[in-house]
């Protein structure tokens, strides 16, 4: 059905040029499914954006052709390439925010597809749509129909697109990081249901992701891209099983262990750059008891850093003349402390109110009642004034971190702004330095500081919200999904650094994150979150192998395992 053959695209930036993809060639039969792999900047999404014809006007397709139904999409007119994208070629993109257009209701870009590919009355495209918003597991489907973008979580959004995707059954689904803002029981009942549209259409499935065990569910085919090039290729079990490039047994390696906590998890660089050999055991992702990092309890016997008692935020579901108004409590009289040097995890499910409660903590929204103690000082009822002084101390990583970074601000300028606003450092040229160090902390070249947002891959945009966040030295960091967004050779990195941070500078951190396996590699403690509650708390060890409630256990029982 499709077939890429010797295709190589290179991107112009004034009179330099990056090879993106380089002699590329794979192919796809019809009802297959092929997992592409990679770490970030590989090649991986450029390549599906080339079969979809959306690249920007500075790309440059050097060679290569595209071959779709014995179509060659190369040669193709626009007015014949538009049939084509959302009827038999469709995509479910990596960053939903972005993708989904902010001022129109979520039904209506969805019935705008179908409405465009079938010939169907709007009342039936409405019904079309809420049926597949149940099918793609989203609650209150009418009234998610009418929602904007912005009034639903991130994990729903996602949801939401994937619906927009399947909603004309395409012969070839195209899915870059599909599961990359779910929860590990969304993301189960999502594989679920592209195995079965699969079956049902004998659909086309090219399948991108960093999450190894995912892949390992999902393809019966995978590709292992690196810095542009297919490095290893086959059968999803014999490459897992016995991976021959060192890069692929890196990749496999960065994945934190489901036992035991390793002080430092593998990089790629340990893999391909000849550094001292690692054993067998090291390559599976094992570790020796001896390795492992122990909880402190101690920090328990201080004073906590962070107290929060009876918090609750309510939104308005919908207002109606003369009926009284229903409310959903995102966050529903949750209490909790946070101690010094400790790293608290938060688990729970897309929509159960792990960003409302963050954003509340920090006074980025306003919370109904409750209280929030930061050092023993009420954060509640602190004026603008004393409360901006009090954000040098107070930092949060936000989960989409393109919409959280200015498109018309370079990244070095972005990463300056928050030490200009608090008059940190001398002059800018301190500032600089600061900056350009903190881009080389989260494995970004110098040459990233003149360039722009959307210049950069989903992961390397990660990477520079990181960096953003520690500009101004803060005490206490918030990571909401810090590193959903990042291959598993990334994301190794930034948990190494986050650890860093935390054993050179005591950082105390609340880690947000739908991968159970991170949070209980990174946590002292975790909290389990369901509909606004905190249904469960304890040590991360204790819980995760003995959880007490049926939801927390459900959730562990739904994490994609790389059986190697």
């Amino acid at each position: 059905m499709l077939r890429i053959e010797n295709l190589s695209i290179s991107f112009r930036n004034g009179l330099d040029t990056t090879q993106a993809v380089d002699h590329i060639s794979f192919q796809l039969q019809k009802g297959a499914a092929l997992g592409l792999v990679g770490e970030s900047g590989s090649g991986k999404s450029v390549t599906a954006l080339s079969i979809m014809r959306l690249l920007g006007p500075q790309a440059i397709i050097e060679s290569g052709t595209i071959t779709f139904n014995e179509m060659v999409l190369n040669d193709l007119d626009d007015a014949h390439m538009r049939q084509l994208l959302g009827s038999q070629i469709a995509m479910i993109f990596q960053e939903p925010m972005t993708a989904l257009n902010p001022v129109i209701r979520c039904g209506k870009q969805v019935a705008e597809s179908i409405l465009r590919h079938q010939k169907i009355s709007k009342a039936d495209a409405m019904k079309q749509v809420i049926e597949l918003f149940k099918t793609v597991k989203l609650p209150r489907p009418e009234s998610i129909y009418r929602s904007y973008p912005h009034q639903i979580s991130g994990g729903q959004k996602q949801r939401v697109m994937i619906a927009m995707a399947v909603a004309n059954k395409p012969q070839l689904l195209i899915a870059d990081e599909p599961t990359t803002a779910l929860d590990v029981t969304v993301q189960k009942e999502i594989i679920s249901l592209l195995r079965e549209l699969r079956e049902q259409f004998n659909m086309a499935l090219l399948f991108i992701s960093h999450d190894l065990g995912v892949v390992a569910e999902v393809a019966d085919e995978v590709a292992v891209m690196y810095k542009g090039k297919i490095v290893e290729a086959g059968s999803t079990t014999t490459v897992f099983r016995n991976p021959q490039h060192p890069y692929t047994k890196g990749l496999m390696a960065c994945r934190p262990p489901l036992r035991g906590k390793p002080h430092r998890l593998p990089t790629i660089e340990e893999f391909t750059e000849n550094t001292p050999t690692i054993d067998e055991d090291t390559q599976k992702g094992k570790r020796s008891s001896e390795d492992n990092r122990k909880t402190d309890t101690s920090i328990l016997e201080v004073k906590p850093v962070m107290q929060v008692d009876n918090l609750v935020k309510s939104y308005p579901i919908e207002r109606k003349i003369f009926r009284k108004t229903e409310y959903v409590h995102a966050v529903d009289k949750v209490s909790f402390k946070v101690y010094p040097g400790e790293t608290l995890g938060l688990v729970g499910e897309s929509g159960c109110g792990k960003t409302t409660l963050s954003r509340a903590i920090l006074r980025l929204i306003q919370a109904d009642s409750g209280e929030i103690y930061f050092n023993e000082q009420s954060l509640l009822n602190l004026k603008s004034k004393g409360l901006k002084k009090l954000r040098k101390s107070l930092n949060i990583v936000f989960q989409d971190p393109y919409a959280s970074l200015n498109p018309r601000i370079s990244i070095g300028s972005a990463i300056m702004e928050p030490m200009q606003v608090h008059h940190l450092y001398q002059n800018n040229k301190e500032r600089r330095k600061k900056a350009l160090e903190l881009l080389s902390k989260v494995g970004l070249p110098e040459s990233s500081f003149n360039r722009y947002p959307h210049e950069f891959s989903g992961g390397q945009r990660q990477r520079i919200v990181i960096a953003r966040a520690l500009a101004l030295n803060p005490r206490f960091i918030i990571c909401d999904e810090a590193v959903s967004a990042l291959d598993v050779s990334v994301q190794a990195k930034v948990l190494n650094l986050l650890n860093d941070l935390k054993a050179d500078f005591g950082f105390t951190y609340i880690f947000i994150s739908h991968d159970l396996s991170v949070v209980r590699y990174m946590s002292d403690r975790i909290m389990v979150m369901k509909d606004g509650q905190i249904v469960e708390l304890g040590e991360a060890d204790a819980l995760y192998y003995n959880p007490k409630t049926e939801y927390t256990k459900q959730l562990i029982a739904s994490i994609p395992v790389l059986d190697v």
